[in-house]
């Protein structure tokens, strides 16, 4: 049975709780919303917002009718209504709901037809609220479904994000195969992941420690650096810009990135050690993290030398894109920074960046003018001071304050939204899910993304078809522990597989 009703056929009560929107694509921000909504009441009707039309196009890629067949299939929602434009007032008038649940971003709202609506519900003793929903960052699928299920649902839900993109297993398999035509330069703070196995022993006598043995030790590529290892293992070509220790850890680097045919341009600076991460797990479970690191920024000969040998190459070579890949270890300071901008803008070079501070103090902010931009979630709100507005309202502030052109906004086991361009003044937006249920590893999943998404996009693909490219390296990648570079051959073969779910290949 529809969800979608005429105004004249519901009668007012205090049953209804009123939600209002355009819902381009619905992601886990709207799903927060509607969920908070239909906590507040019986019956949740939703006022959808209409196309629209101005200049002969619609304001959003997906008609009003498309929108609603997304929502419908969503059991929250009990009633869907169909506004011609962005009218609230009348809905209001007709419904008289209990309560009307708009995003925090309408709290301070201009808009006079929703502040007339707004007065009309104060008016009537009824109530508002501005909630985007409850914020989490973790996942709680797995307490109700079993891994299979989670994942046969999230592979539909992958499959009808591409539905929607008009895109087939061809556009993937030829984005894939787009990558081997280009030239990145990587630059960022090189980390070195010692992963060390250990035993379960028991507690200590002696005091409430957990005793283990260990049992084997191996190091990973990590920060910057793996992710130079994935664009070169992908095919394309990369040159890597990074400092080092002069230490047995730099030595490791230096030899692995050889290994694996990347381009190397290694400063050694005696002073600060390369940062060596060392994590102590029990089969897959991650016990503690022992980190040696020198978080001060470059000295400035340092830095002046790794300026001078990126311009050279720059001036001189062939350069598709440049990657910043921050952990706020101290390379990647804000004269480094301004200057690989300058530098962007000058040769006309495409600028993709990925800040991951869990640990530091750092802000996705400092990311100026770039194509695109990589934040998850927490890192948006911390840069932004901002942990209540909706994700819609989140995402249009780091488009707002760092003029990027687009963004990927990653949500952690909920996958990410790619915010994309589309030659007018309205984003193209579309959710795509985390297709692994139960990661064994989930570090290096956003380094993998950065890689898919940098290559792509600078060999000249489509962002869409790229992110979802970008969606099953992420899932290779956390099916392994520690960093490892995912191959063209890997990346072909998931695709295929999850085609394969639908019958398509």
């Amino acid at each position: 049975m529809t969800k979608i009703v005429g105004l004249t056929e519901l009668k007012p009560s205090d049953d209804y709780v009123l939600a209002y929107g355009h819902f381009s694509v619905v992601h886990l921000g709207h799903l927060r919303y509607l969920r908070y909504a239909k906590a507040q009441g019986k019956k949740l009707v939703v006022a959808l917002i209409g196309d629209r039309l101005s200049s002969g196009q619609l304001d959003y890629p997906f008609t009003q009718l498309e929108r609603s067949e997304a929502l419908s299939a969503l059991n929250l929602i009990d009633h869907i209504i169909f506004l011609e434009g962005k009218e609230l007032t009348g809905v209001v008038t007709a419904l008289k709901p209990k309560t009307i649940v708009l995003g925090t971003e309408y709290e301070s709202t201009t808009d006079p037809d929703i502040r007339a609506a707004l007065s009309q519900q104060v008016q009537q003793g009824r109530e508002i609220e501005f909630h985007s929903g409850e914020t989490h960052y973790s996942s709680t699928e797995l307490l109700s479904n079993s891994e299979h299920q989670i994942e046969q649902q999230r592979r539909s839900e992958f499959l009808a994000a591409l539905e929607r993109q008009g895109l087939e297993l061809q556009d993937m398999l030829g984005t894939l195969a787009s990558l081997k035509n280009t030239h990145l330069v990587v630059l960022g703070d090189t980390i070195v992941d010692r992963y060390v196995a250990c035993e379960a022993m028991g507690m200590s006598a002696e005091a409430p420690v957990i005793v283990v043995r260990e049992l084997e030790s191996r190091n990973y590529l990590g920060g910057a650096a793996i992710v130079a290892a994935h664009v070169r293992t992908l095919g394309a070509q990369c040159t890597f810009f990074s400092v080092i220790g002069n230490d047995e850890a730099g030595d490791y680097v230096s030899s692995q990135l050889q290994d694996y045919g990347v381009n190397a341009v290694l400063i050694r600076d005696a002073k600060r050690p390369t940062t060596l991460k060392k994590r102590y797990v029990v089969e897959n479970q991650k016990l503690f993290r022992v980190s040696r690191v020198e978080e001060k920024r470059l000295d400035k000969a340092v830095e002046q030398s790794l300026l001078e040998k990126l311009e050279t190459m720059a001036n001189n070579g062939s350069i598709d894109g440049i990657i910043i890949s921050d952990f706020v270890y101290g390379v990647v300071t804000p004269e480094v920074l301004e200057s690989v901008r300058r530098l962007a803008e000058k040769h006309q070079i495409m600028l993709f960046g990925d800040l991951q501070c869990s640990s530091q103090v750092g802000a996705v902010t400092r990311f100026k003018d770039f194509s695109l931009i990589c934040p998850n979630e927490r890192e948006a709100r911390i840069a932004l001071q901002d942990k209540d507005s909706g994700l819609e309202a989140i995402s249009n502030l780091i488009f707002s304050q760092t003029n990027c052109k687009n963004l990927i906004m990653k949500l952690g086991s909920e996958g990410f939204i790619v915010y994309g361009q589309n030659g007018s003044s309205t984003l193209n937006r579309e959710h795509f899910p985390a297709l692994t249920a139960n990661p064994v590893d989930v570090m290096g999943a956003g380094d993998s993304l950065l890689a898919v998404m940098a290559t792509g996009m600078a060999s000249g693909q489509s962002i869409m078809s790229t992110a979802a490219l970008a969606s099953c390296m992420a899932s290779l990648a956390v099916e392994r522990m520690g960093n490892t570079p995912v191959s063209e051959m890997d990346l072909r073969d998931r695709v295929l597989s999850v085609f394969a779910y639908s019958g398509q290949t």
